[in-house]
């Protein structure tokens, strides 16, 4: 397996068609960003012998990219690398603080260097007209675009864009290769490789730093400075118990670009889905304190109405959607009262899974077997010939039956009578569950 680095570090606002050299205070995870391919770790599915971007490579052409995954598994880096594998010039800007000014000044210089490969980290933090004015130079060739992104870009990204683009996802980093990497640190840095250090156990470097290969490296660096070396033996043993001391004195507070980002959002998710307010309330002051984008929570929101609430109480996905389009456009500092509302809501509210669990069993179902024939009754009959082929004899429109309701087969023949909805337990689900009975008596054993 190839060992080395991957994080994602702030890139700069100006063109560069090569790296510059790390300094030796730089931080540790800096240090190990790996130079080439070969040194690249994880994301086997993309770069390994088969995979995508490899053959890419291979053909010595690269086309417009979406890299998407969560923080320190390598998307800037891989920008840097493919860029460099086919010797092409190279420019960065950050969504964070580059404008449509600066967008136009690196398309306008690109315009100079054709082939240039425009990066540009967390591009969903870019706003339509900002999007926007990237659209001509990667039509035109002039630029080949590689976004990078910790969102859904189907959100964020504008259709124009991604439509010009191609999406990968970057997978997290797995445990075997997250202990490579500590342990290639320790016996290759210039600095870290000087000591005599010793991993006794792993646990808590990997938990704390939650997969992400910068955090988990600034970590070790972090642990191995602050530890005093057995008198004994002059070796350093990295346990469990140290790591934890260690990170709770040092470990930045919530850092809405990473860091502490997934593990709040994820403690605030999980708070309301176990019904407790005061916990959410807890998690979504700290969001807002740390300075989160209000309509990332609000997305999130939109989501668990429906993953985990869902038919238990159908109000709960209108009050959401509503959440969202009243931050969207009151912003800080007056959204957190409707966030605060809608998180309480959504707390409290009797909770089901029961539609999230069918969809996906159905779509499993989907992938497993494939697309199975439509039943002649449901097919479309806009032609004569279709007509005669008896597409749409025998179907029974609902309306013209008592109740709205005619009992026939909509499933596929070899799926008739498949479950994939199973009411939730909740007063709600329960009254679905008795229609459907009443509806379908035995069928799907409802």
């Amino acid at each position: 397996m190839a060992t080395g680095s991957l994080f994602d570090s702030e890139p700069s606002s100006s063109a560069a068609s090569t790296r510059p050299p790390v300094a030796a205070n730089a931080p540790l995870a800096e240090r190990r960003r790996p130079r080439t391919l070969d040194e690249y770790a994880g994301q086997q599915h993309l770069i390994g012998p088969e995979g995508v971007l490899r053959r890419y490579l291979n053909a010595k052409r690269l086309p417009s990219l979406i890299l998407w995954g969560p923080p320190g598994v390598g998307k800037t880096t891989l920008a840097h690398l493919l860029a460099e594998a086919l010797g092409q010039p190279f420019a960065a800007l950050s969504a964070v603080n580059a404008g449509v000014k600066d967008v136009r000044d690196v398309i306008e210089k690109a315009r100079r260097q054709r082939g240039t490969v425009l990066f540009i980290d967390e591009i969903h933090r870019f706003s339509k007209s900002q999007q926007d004015a990237l659209l001509g130079a990667v039509e035109q060739g002039i630029v080949t675009l590689i976004g990078a992104t910790t969102e859904n870009p189907s959100f964020e990204v504008i259709p124009a864009v991604l439509s010009r683009a191609q999406v990968y996802v970057l997978e997290p980093l797995s445990k075997d290769v997250l202990t490579e990497l500590v342990d290639k640190a320790l016996a290759e840095d210039d600095i870290l490789k000087q000591k005599k250090v010793r991993v006794a156990e792993y646990g808590a470097l990997l938990m704390i730093s939650g997969g992400d290969a910068r955090k988990l490296l600034n970590l070790l660096e972090i642990v191995v400075e602050s530890s005093r070396p057995d008198p004994a033996t002059g070796e350093i043993v990295i346990t469990d118990a140290l790591v934890q001391q260690l990170a709770q004195q040092n470990l930045a507070r919530y850092d809405k670009g990473g860091e502490m980002h997934y593990d709040v959002i994820s403690a605030f998710i999980k708070s309301i889905r176990g019904s407790d307010p005061n916990a959410a309330l807890y998690w979504l002051a700290v969001m807002l304190e740390g300075g989160e984008d209000v309509k990332f929570i609000a997305r999130r929101l939109l989501i668990l109405a429906s993953e985990d609430v869902g038919n238990a109480n159908p109000n709960a996905l209108m009050l959401a959607q509503s959440c969202f389009q009243a931050v969207t456009v009151i912003g800080m500092p007056e959204s957190d009262i409707i966030l605060g509302q809608t998180v309480v809501y959504l707390a409290t509210s009797p909770k089901s899974n029961a539609s999230y669990k069918g969809i996906r069993e159905a779509r499993a179902l989907v992938r497993q077997q494939g697309v199975q024939p439509v039943p002649i009754p449901l097919r479309n009959a806009p032609t004569k010939l279709m007509k005669e082929l008896g597409y749409g004899d025998q179907y029974q429109y609902s309306h013209d039956h008592a109740g709205n309701f005619a009992y026939q087969e909509f499933l596929p023949a070899a799926l008739s009578g498949t479950v994939f909805y199973h009411p939730g337990d909740n007063p709600a689900e329960h009254k679905m569950q008795e229609r459907l009975r009443q509806w379908w008596g035995q069928k799907y054993g409802y």
